[in-house]
């Protein structure tokens, strides 16, 4: 395993991250219980999940999960850096969600700490942006939670650049060291946020953790014959991105390496990418992954990915202006 310092922090974190969000709906428990056995036997120590990850609303099905494996000892919580998201709804009331009011952060909290089994959570997490909240407030409310010890790290999902930096230039006027991640969808079909969000993030030095970094599924190739589950669910997008996903497969067929790896691999090779979400729902996807930390990809084949895969013509405003 290859490791990094998570943005401008000292927090060492494994260049794969795992991410849970198949814990409940995809894997059962014991198969839950299985991966993260493994992973952590395979080096990687950054785990990922989020209060309303387990599609049952308020139960924080795979918060749940990961608590009960972390309850087993063994050291499990000392060896893993530990992620949880807040802003959705998780009930009926008025503040149950889509808010980042110092209330719901609150209550949201102590709810992850109590499915979690743990005291605290290392990278708390703002899962959308809130344009009706006050940063004033928000980070009030985060500073009062690394008071009493309930997070250490604080970090945004899904936010534009724009909210990135003025949430940075009001914690640093707080004295509060503010955002040190951002956890967006980056993959090389998706890539808009070259724009502004990457260099952002560089700016503010925050890591950045990129969730669906194989666009769906669609960049681990055509299913095999058999495939079942969500990869069945593809054929549409397959049947529009026939053309590159042919060229796409061919080139890493030249690379003598999987599609999904190349497309891990092309993440990895950017400096402001702390590591990919992986979302493994068994030990064999989870153990293939790992391939991606050895392939080392040059000019010419990133160039060529670069063809296939077209981002916006790099960052504002040179991509769209003279």
């Amino acid at each position: 395993m290859r490791y990094t310092q998570l943005g401008r922090t000292g927090l060492s974190v494994s260049r794969l991250c795992l991410g849970t969000m198949n814990f409940g709906p995809e894997a059962d428990q014991a198969g839950s219980f299985a991966v993260m056995d493994r992973a952590l036997e395979l080096g990687i120590n950054f785990f990922d999940t989020a209060n309303v990850y387990g599609k049952v609303l308020g139960e924080g099905v795979t918060e749940q999960i990961i608590g009960r494996w972390l309850a087993q000892g063994g050291g499990r919580r000392a060896k893993i850096v530990l992620a949880t998201k807040a802003y959705n709804r998780m009930g009926e009331g008025i503040n149950d969600g889509r808010t980042l009011s110092a209330y719901h952060l609150r209550r949201e909290c102590d709810a992850s700490l109590k499915r979690l089994k743990t005291d605290h959570i290392d990278l708390y997490q703002m899962h959308h942006v809130d344009r009706a909240t006050p940063w004033e407030e928000i980070w009030q409310a985060m500073e009062q939670l690394v008071r009493e010890g309930k997070i250490l790290y604080v970090g945004s999902s899904n936010f534009p650049a724009w909210s990135i930096v003025k949430g940075n230039q009001i914690a640093a006027r707080r004295s509060f060291l503010g955002l040190v991640s951002e956890q967006s969808i980056y993959s090389l079909k998706v890539r808009s946020i070259e724009l502004e969000v990457i260099p952002a993030c560089r700016d503010c030095g925050m890591g950045l953790i990129p969730w669906s970094p194989l666009a769906g599924g669609l960049l681990a190739g055509p299913p095999q014959k058999g495939a079942g589950g969500r990869r069945t669910k593809l054929a549409d997008a397959f049947k529009k991105h026939r053309g590159q996903l042919q060229k796409y497969t061919a080139l890493c067929k030249q690379l003598g390496e999987e599609p999904a790896n190349v497309a891990l691999a092309w993440l990895l090779h950017n400096p402001v990418v702390t590591g990919p979400i992986i979302g493994p729902r068994t030990i064999q996807q989870l153990e293939g992954s790992l391939r991606a930390l050895k392939i080392k990809l040059f000019g010419k084949t990133i160039e060529r990915l670069n063809e296939i895969w077209p981002g916006p013509g790099g960052e504002a405003p040179e991509a769209y202006a003279w």
